[in-house]
């Protein structure tokens, strides 16, 4: 992620120019900072595991929002984007706007090779500032495999990890379980063989 001009922008100054603009930028303390755009299988993920949620909480009061809908972390005065987040009963929204939440459970980030140190340290740091927030998962896209932050106390958090050799992933924090099958559908790996094979592409269908 690379910051746009070397100045201070307040919080109102960067949803001013973010209603403009071509693309989204995350707001850090001052700074805007433009998002990475995103490969067709940080999209397919994202879309599988949305959809998974949207289906399995469709009687129950869990609402579940995609990247469109901002996340204000008032604590650490950020503005950001998460992938996919559940609310739990109604959302809590920033000044009346529809488009900003503040009151998350469960936090799932892609990870991309460019933003991955941040998911797992800064941005994990501000979340748990987040009175809701019980739970973060975190996707990669080049691999089957995905870590999962559980909240067991005031300051403790647990960790599980799953790979190709699980089946399932249930969450902690709310009444959902996705097979890996199904979180990986579609998407496809490139892997390039040793003593100089051509890269081959695998997928999970």
């Amino acid at each position: 992620m690379q910051i746009t001009e070397q100045r201070y922008y307040t919080a109102e100054q960067y949803l001013e120019l973010e209603e403009a603009a071509e693309y989204k930028s995350e707001y850090i303390d001052g700074q805007i900072i433009p998002m990475a755009g995103g490969t067709l299988n940080h999209n397919q993920i994202a879309l599988n595991l949305s959809g998974e949620l949207n289906f399995a909480f469709k009687k129950q009061n869990y609402h579940v929002c995609i990247a469109d809908v901002r996340l204000w972390i008032p604590h650490k005065r950020i503005y950001t984007y998460p992938d996919v987040m559940i609310v739990a009963g109604e959302p809590e929204f920033f000044n009346n706007r529809q488009d900003i939440i503040m009151n998350p459970q469960v936090i799932i980030e892609v990870l991309s090779k460019s933003t991955k140190a941040y998911d797992r340290e800064d941005k994990f740091e501000a979340y748990r500032t987040i009175p809701t927030f019980q739970e973060y998962l975190l996707i990669d896209q080049n691999r089957i495999h995905v870590e999962q932050f559980s909240k067991s106390g005031k300051k403790r958090w647990t960790l599980c990890e799953y790979d190709e050799e699980d089946v399932a992933i249930a969450l902690s924090s709310v009444p959902f379980e996705i097979f890996l099958q199904d979180l990986y559908n579609k998407v496809k790996f490139e892997i390039v063989e040793s003593q100089g094979e051509k890269p081959d592409v695998k997928g999970l269908v």
